[in-house]
């Protein structure tokens, strides 16, 4: 049986964190938290202004250890939130420190209406791994944490994720 690992990056509302952890539930594969060394701080305008000055210089903050190792899973599902039409930091620090080779990584994205590339840009940083089942999740357009795809889409989503293992 395959090893299936959830790895999520969540910052404002932990809309992010919600998608993983119903994965989780559904799956029953262990879950781990990107955090980075040195947290945010400031009001939500003020980190949207600074994730998008790091977005646009390919910024890769330092990140806080992980107490997994990817090398034991099989199956990674990759969480982040859309930070300007691509995934936050923090998660592109995660992609480059790692070796896909041979892994099944499941992409999934939270959004405000927006997606952007998020999920081809995960797919491009995982070289070597074969990427399936990618999902984006909408929630609303306020930076709110009320889910707008349907509940039932995320479910069946993970049920399809689930059969990987």
């Amino acid at each position: 049986m395959r090893k299936m690992l959830i790895v999520f990056y969540s910052w404002s509302n932990g809309n992010t964190e919600r998608i993983a952890k119903m994965l989780q539930n559904a799956a029953g594969a262990d879950i781990a938290q990107i955090e980075t060394a040195l947290p945010y701080t400031g009001s939500y305008d003020d980190v949207v202004r600074q994730g998008q000055e790091e977005v646009q210089r390919g910024y890769e903050p330092e990140l806080k250890p992980m107490d997994v190792d990817i090398r034991k899973y099989d199956v990674i599902a990759i969480g982040t939130p859309t930070w300007w039409y691509t995934m936050a930091p923090a998660v592109l620090s995660f992609l480059h420190q790692q070796d896909w080779q041979g892994k099944t990584i499941v992409p999934f994205q939270t959004h405000g209406g927006w997606p952007g590339h998020v999920l081809k840009d995960i797919a491009a940083a995982c070289s070597g791994a074969e990427v399936t089942y990618k999902m984006q999740v909408k929630f609303d357009s306020n930076g709110g944490d009320r889910l707008e795809t349907p509940e039932t889409e995320v479910a069946a989503w993970a049920q399809k994720v689930k059969t990987l293992l």
